[in-house]
């Protein structure tokens, strides 16, 4: 098959979610692999308020600089702030419709109810497990814990 056929053939939009503070290799690893996957990948960045919900501390940098730096990939084509409330990203997904909801490796939705959420909806999305990149290096929070050393 042709280079250009296989553009034709790739699915038009891929969501992913996180919170992706202190941008790193690993987070951009995660969204070229995802990128692969589609045509436009949009991001869902975590708020403030979320991520303190989830792991219980604020991450480095506020919602509005995490997603201007995502903003910033030339393969992102949209970033965007995620939902108020934390239960889960229902409304996001609902809203952007993607064809592809891509995972991180230490993402653990439960998937078979996500499923039956969205099909409620008359959405059906593809879900893809993208695999790590060096995550005994590049993990938010060892990255937090060594820069916390150094001062």
């Amino acid at each position: 098959m042709r280079q250009a056929d296989k553009k034709l053939n790739k699915p038009d939009k891929v969501l992913v979610f996180g919170v992706f503070d202190l941008l790193h290799p690993g987070h951009k690893y995660f969204l070229r692999q995802a990128k692969k996957h589609g045509k436009h990948l949009t991001v869902v960045v975590a708020r403030d308020n979320v991520v303190y919900l989830v792991k219980g501390q604020r991450p480095n940098q506020n919602q509005t600089k995490r997603r201007q730096q995502i903003k910033k990939l030339k393969f992102v084509y949209r970033a965007v702030l995620g939902n108020l409330s934390r239960p889960h990203h229902y409304q996001m997904v609902k809203n952007i419709k993607p064809d592809v909801i891509c995972l991180g490796y230490d993402q653990k939705p439960n998937l078979k109810q996500v499923k039956q959420e969205l099909k409620k909806a008359g959405l059906n999305p593809k879900f893809i497990r993208l695999k790590s990149y060096q995550p005994h290096k590049f993990k938010s929070s060892l990255i937090k814990t060594l820069a916390g050393k150094q001062n």
